[in-house]
């Protein structure tokens, strides 16, 4: 082979590895400014949710915020009781169940330095019957079901009291109450405390019950079968809940603007109607 030819091959083969080495630097430099560019960057957010609603609404803006470089993972413990000592012990960033009264019942006992960022939504709690057609119809010693925990079981007897079946003793605070502090209840009526979630279980037993729309919905009974329920200025709306500290992370304020936009509100009233009230 004669040197000139060599020179050819050489040259050529020089040719083509800056070419090669030119397409491989494309793939991470700008097509504009030749600076090098790094993958967005996504932050994975967890939190903790009961079943229904909750859970269903956080699904919902999953994509919305994955637009947002947030991945959300939602995480429903078989016990809703279990989602603030998660919260507390870092398992989750943030949760959402549970409404203010609630966890101010139980946040000194437990420790708790939470923070609420944002209301989302009310479910009015109701009085469901299997054998009344009305409040009317209700007889003197009849067994009522009220969740007993203390917050849930305080707003019950207050959705009683606004019907003229009791009257509570004046002068409770702190959202607490048991048929201990009943001053008046003209048909005798017999209050059982149960677990909240067993409720619905127990309600061919009982002339009736005050059980919360989210359990409503998860044992499939119609909210508008409710004889009564709270009106939509509830000042138990639900809301999310962080440690005290992570209320100004980025992906927090991200979760809370979406979760209070116009495309959720639509959401939850299409989805739910009378049983679940947007509070935003």
């Amino acid at each position: 082979m004669g040197k000139k030819s060599l020179g050819m091959i050489v040259g050529l083969f020089t040719a083509v590895s800056f070419a090669v080495a030119g397409c491989s630097t494309s793939a991470f430099t700008s097509t504009s400014t030749g600076q090098a560019t790094e993958p967005k960057k996504e932050v994975t957010l967890k939190v903790g949710a009961a079943p229904v609603p909750h859970a269903e609404i956080l699904e919902f803006i999953k994509p919305k915020l994955k637009e947002q470089g947030v991945n959300l993972e939602v995480v429903v413990l078989d016990d809703e009781g279990q989602l603030n000592p998660a919260l507390k012990e870092k398992q989750i960033d943030a949760n959402f169940f549970q409404h203010v009264p609630y966890l101010d019942s139980v946040k000194n006992e437990q420790g708790y330095d939470f923070v609420v960022t944002t209301k989302v939504h009310v479910e009015p709690i109701g009085f469901y019957s299997d054998k009344l057609r009305s409040k009317d119809e209700i007889r003197e010693g009849a067994k009522i079901g009220i969740p007993n925990n203390p917050s849930n079981e305080y707003r019950a007897l207050i959705l009683l009291q606004e019907q003229g079946w009791i009257k509570l003793k004046d002068g409770l605070t702190n959202y607490a109450a048991t048929p201990k502090d009943i001053a008046d209840n003209p048909k005798k009526l017999e209050f059982v405390e149960v677990e909240a979630a067993t409720l619905p279980r127990v309600l061919p037993d009982l002339a009736g019950a005050v059980i919360n729309t989210n359990i409503v919905l998860e044992a499939k009974i119609d909210p508008k079968s409710a004889l009564f329920r709270e009106g939509a200025n509830s000042p138990y709306a639900n809301v999310i809940t962080v440690r005290k500290g992570d209320e100004n992370r980025d992906e927090i304020k991200k979760l809370d603007a979406v979760l209070t936009s116009a495309e959720v509100k639509k959401f939850i009233e299409d989805k739910y109607g009378v049983a679940v009230v947007p509070a935003f």
